[in-house]
C-alpha cells in the first residue's frame, strides 16, 4: 500500500465545498480550470490491488478539455481558502487568450510530467487511464434536463502516480 492511500482526504468536501483545479499539459503549454465534480477511489484490480484514481468531469467547451484529451498525465490541486478569488477566476476565464494562471496570481511548478501550483497544498499527480464522454441516452430523465441545449461533461480517470499534500 502505498502512503497516500491510507489517508483521509475527505472527497466529498474536497470536490463539492473546496473546489480544485485539474491542470494537463507541460512546459510552458499547459491549461487548468476550476473542478467541483470528482472522486478518489480504486479501480481495475483484483481486491486490495485495485488502481488509486482520481476521477474528473470536464466539459468539452472547456479550453482545458482539449489539453486533458491529449495528455497522459494531469494533476487535480485543491488549495487553501484564501485562494477561493483565484479558483473562480479561473473557472471563468478560459486561457485561449492570454496567461490567466498569471492574472490569478498562481505560480506553476512542474510535477512528473504535468504542472501544479506553487500555492496547492494537495496535488494529485495521475497518469491518465480513461477518457470518455457521457452520452444523453444512459441518463436518468432528471440528469437529462439538465443537459438541455449544451454538451455533457467527459470523464477522465487518473492513476495517482504521487500525492503532494502540505496540509
Amino acid at each position: 500500500m502505498k502512503e497516500f492511500e491510507s489517508k483521509d482526504y475527505q472527497v466529498f468536501n474536497l470536490f463539492n465545498r473546496e473546489w480544485g483545479l485539474v491542470t494537463a499539459g507541460k512546459d510552458g503549454h499547459f491549461n487548468t480550470c476550476t473542478i467541483a465534480w470528482g472522486s478518489l477511489g480504486t479501480i481495475w484490480g483484483a481486491p486490495n490491488r485495485g488502481k488509486p484514481i482520481v476521477t474528473v468531469y470536464v466539459n468539452p467547451s472547456r479550453y482545458t478539455w482539449q489539453f486533458l484529451k491529449k495528455s497522459d498525465y494531469f494533476t487535480v490541486s485543491f488549495f487553501p481558502k484564501e485562494y477561493r478569488n483565484a479558483l473562480a477566476y479561473l473557472g471563468s476565464h478560459s486561457g485561449r487568450d492570454g496567461d490567466k494562471v498569471a492574472a490569478a496570481g498562481l505560480t506553476p511548478t512542474p510535477m512528473g510530467k504535468s504542472q501544479t501550483y506553487k500555492e496547492a497544498n494537495l496535488t494529485f499527480l495521475c497518469k491518465k487511464l480513461y477518457q470518455g464522454g457521457f452520452h444523453r441516452a444512459g441518463m436518468s430523465d432528471e440528469i437529462q434536463d439538465i443537459y438541455v441545449g449544451w454538451e455533457p461533461h467527459w470523464m477522465f480517470i487518473g492513476e495517482i502516480l504521487e500525492v503532494k499534500d502540505k496540509r
